[in-house]
């Protein structure tokens, strides 16, 4: 067959040398069946080495090599319980497991947060609702403590992180950016000097409530449709100086476990953008912890992010759900909103059943490769950003509104005293 074209074709160009006037159809002749057999030849090259079918779409070509992304981006996660996890089996002895080989009872360690190839981890500083109006303040500072010794413990390993360029600078040296974000405005127990001095010692995010209300802040329960709100289910006019004083200082203000209210009241105070460490959407599962479409499009606006929740209440409504619905909350922000406002909170450790396929930190590639095998379309540029750029984003971006209020002298309100004034536990001035 190949003799024959290429006999063919010596007739066409004997013909056109004697008709000048066709010369110019018959080479683009010629490149059209020299394209063709070419194109021919490269398709049936790309199908070497491919399913058994033979057949690939150009679609499967341009998937984004994970593994070349998270070597070059740090995967940041916004919430990690295992704080607490030394509080409930070790009564907070660091020293007395080595996460440097393995620790069976949790959902992290260091070689499976290595495998997972985690570029940085916000850890989690929670203590229990019950603990408001009581030692909330003492116990979080033990668990901050706790954060501290097991950073310092795997130097090889972990790197405190309290800027974002440390972010940065703990991944070029091979090690997981440490940071701190306090769960639960009990924790500081209504006192912005409480709240700075968290800062100081290096949380540098906070989320304003946890399953409970705080004297000035509404929780997501108050979402509950068995639940009717007593006064205020969003910020009180204290709570919204913390929100201010927040930004004063350059901490993040997350909205996880906040009421809708909540969410709202403190998208119209901040000037910085805010974060949800550990949320899912509320379209895909409308539990009264995840976000709403009207909060995720002002999201947008604020220019801050989710980081979407892997545990299954919050993925599926149910106590079962797959790599697959985890995706698809992700899909949903970006269509809602973009690529931009999205990133990974795992909560891993702080739940006590997990999503088929993201057991533990080992998984976080399965979760990107699922993603962009999805039938929505992710860039490099798209998983870069969902990994970690993002965060570092918002992160820098509330940095440069605590430059902006650098002259702002620190608040010294109090709290009313009849906001709190409901039990016997605070000493009078």
């Amino acid at each position: 067959m190949a003799r024959d074209r290429s006999t063919s074709l010596e007739g066409l160009l004997h013909s056109a040398r004697k008709h000048r006037s066709m010369t110019v159809i018959v080479v683009i002749s010629v490149v059209a069946v020299l394209g063709l057999t070419l194109g021919l030849g490269l398709g049936l090259g790309l199908q070497d080495n491919d399913d058994a079918s033979g057949r690939v779409s150009a679609r499967d070509t341009l998937i984004p090599n994970i593994t070349d992304i998270l070597s070059r981006v740090p995967l940041i996660d916004g919430h990690n319980d295992l704080a607490d996890k030394f509080r409930n089996l070790t009564d907070n002895k660091v020293w007395g497991k080595n996460l440097k080989t393995g620790w069976e009872d949790v959902q992290t360690d260091i070689p499976r947060l290595r495998k997972g190839m985690v570029g940085a981890q916000f850890w989690a500083i929670y203590v229990s609702c019950k603990s408001q109006y009581k030692d909330a303040v003492t116990l979080s500072l033990d668990q901050t403590d706790v954060i501290k010794k097991f950073v310092s413990m795997y130097p090889d390993d972990f790197e405190f992180v309290t800027a974002s360029e440390g972010i940065m600078d703990a991944f070029n040296k091979g090690k997981i950016g440490s940071m701190m974000g306090l769960e639960g405005g009990h924790s500081i127990d209504s006192s912005l000097g409480n709240l700075r001095m968290f800062y100081e010692l290096g949380v540098r995010y906070m989320t304003l409530t946890h399953t409970c209300n705080t004297p000035w802040a509404g929780n997501s329960h108050m979402d509950d449709p068995e639940n009717k709100p007593e006064g205020s289910d969003g910020l009180t006019e204290f709570g919204k100086i913390v929100v201010k004083e927040m930004n004063r200082l350059g901490m993040m203000v997350d909205l996880s476990h906040v009421s809708h209210k909540t969410m709202l009241d403190a998208l119209s105070v901040t000037q910085a953008p805010v974060m949800f460490s550990h949320s899912s959407v509320y379209s895909l599962c409308n539990h009264s912890r995840n976000v709403r479409d009207d909060v995720l499009d002002k999201l947008k606006e604020n220019n801050g992010i989710i980081m979407i929740n892997f545990y299954p209440n919050f993925v599926s409504c149910s106590d079962n759900s797959t790599i697959k619905d985890v995706v698809e909350h992700i899909n949903y922000v970006k269509r809602r909103i973009g690529t931009k406002y999205i990133g990974i909170g795992g909560d891993f450790d702080g739940v006590d059943i997990v999503t088929q396929g993201l057991e533990d930190v080992s998984k976080y590639p399965d979760l990107f490769e699922a993603l962009v095998k999805s039938n929505e379309t992710w860039s490099p540029e798209d998983i870069e950003n969902l990994a970690g750029k993002n965060l570092i984003r918002v992160f820098k971006e509330v940095e440069k509104v605590k430059q902006d209020l650098i002259n702002q002298p620190p608040s010294e309100d109090l709290i009313p005293e009849e906001t709190w004034r409901k039990n016997d536990c605070r000493t009078e001035f």
